[in-house]
């Protein structure tokens, strides 16, 4: 199996004030169709759609906070149950203490498929190994390495569609790649977290005209 790989490697500074949430980006490769779900997370509580595996996940202030938990002794990982394929998804978030960062994560049907990694000093998109399938490894996408502040807020957004994925920052950062596995239906999206707080908020998620 062949497989297609884009590798950006970028230094870049901000040119905006991160103060406050920044969501002025738009799609660079699909066209957003109707909006499948969205939550700014103004509740008291997670809608019905989250469901927590790992860790500890509460709305605070209008956002999602997260934090691992030792006891777990294992990432934390909270699930947004929306089946999807091809689709664009945007949303903010701040890294805060020592937060190592956090994964963007889709399945396939019955295991993990790839990742978008945020850490302090960059992005990722890597595909996943598969447990049921030892020749099946987790193979590089694309990189980009930039500064992610701690305690300021950023938006990450990511374009799926049919084997290619677009991943970009409104610090301007962009990683694209493609691979045969990402073609396929995903059954959710995945947050996962490692370290103390990740903030989430303004979450929406479009189909793809």
């Amino acid at each position: 199996m062949k497989t297609c790989i884009a590798i950006c490697l970028l230094s870049v500074s901000s040119s905006v004030c991160l103060a406050e949430k920044n969501t002025d980006i738009s799609p660079i490769m699909a066209k957003p169709g109707k909006v499948i779900f969205s939550d700014a997370f103004d509740g008291a509580e997670l809608g019905k759609v989250w469901a927590a595996a790992k860790g500890e996940w509460k709305i605070k202030e209008g956002a999602i906070v997260a934090r691992e938990l030792k006891a777990d002794k294992h990432a934390a990982v909270l699930t947004c149950k929306v089946k999807n394929r091809d689709s664009i998804v945007r949303f903010s978030f701040k890294l805060d203490g020592s937060t190592k960062g956090f994964h963007f994560s889709l399945n396939h049907a019955t295991g993990h498929l790839f990742r978008v990694i945020v850490t302090p000093t960059g992005l990722t998109v890597r595909t996943d190994k598969d447990k049921k399938d030892e020749s099946i490894k987790s193979e590089l996408i694309a990189e980009a390495k930039a500064k992610f502040e701690q305690g300021k807020w950023y938006t990450l957004q990511v374009e799926m569609v049919g084997d290619k994925v677009v991943a970009i920052t409104d610090n301007g950062l962009k990683v694209s790649g493609q691979h045969p596995r990402l073609d396929t239906e995903k059954p959710n999206y995945r947050l996962v977290m490692q370290g103390e707080t990740l903030s989430i908020d303004d979450l929406t998620i479009w189909s793809v005209k």
